[in-house]
């Protein structure tokens, strides 16, 4: 058993890492801070492996196995705290008054407005980053914006671009997107 520890410890657990990194490259790329959760995680399965061991079988199999399951499971359970997590999420696009077509997003104060920063600079006085943020959207978009800067109403937009209600609201919706606006921050 001492030859075991060793062999995996030596160099900063080298070995048990490279096991660990082998069993991830099967389920996608992850992040530092949960390549340091599975070493941790790694440590705690050695450890119940070294006590479990019988020698019935390779200890390279055996604990290649007990990882494997233990990681998979772990993956399983983060999924399903995302997910459970998702659920729970409530979009700021999320309309509270359907007359007014107000939305949770236009309740929630703060100092950027998109459109403040679409009216107040005009085309040549654009940052990079707001260039590319209307890069990202489509003319119609684009017109909704500019409009909705101009303060007209949502009810006025649709009438004056000949759209429907949906068609308006995918608009805002791209708009305000994260993916979008990730571009000004």
């Amino acid at each position: 058993m001492e030859q075991m520890i060793t062999a995996y410890y030596e160099n900063n657990a080298w070995k048990l890492h490279r096991v660990v990194d082998r069993i991830l490259l099967k389920f996608g790329k992850l992040s530092e801070w949960d390549l340091d959760e599975f070493y941790s995680l790694a440590n705690e399965v050695f450890a119940d492996v070294i006590e479990r061991y019988d020698g019935t079988r390779s200890f390279d199999v055996f604990l290649y196995a007990c990882l494997f399951n233990r990681i998979k499971s772990e993956l399983t359970r983060m999924n399903r705290e995302k997910r459970r997590a998702d659920r729970l999420t409530v979009s700021i696009d999320t309309c509270i008054d359907e007359e007014e077509n107000i939305t949770l997003g236009d309740m929630i104060a703060g100092e950027f407005l998109i459109e403040r920063e679409v009216l107040e600079k005009g085309k040549e006085g654009y940052s990079r980053r707001t260039l590319l943020y209307l890069s990202r959207l489509s003319k119609l978009q684009r017109d909704v914006l500019g409009m909705h800067a101009d303060g007209y109403s949502a009810d006025e937009i649709r009438e004056k671009l000949r759209i429907n209600k949906k068609q308006y609201a995918d608009c805002r919706e791209a708009i305000y997107s994260y993916r979008n606006i990730s571009a000004l921050l």
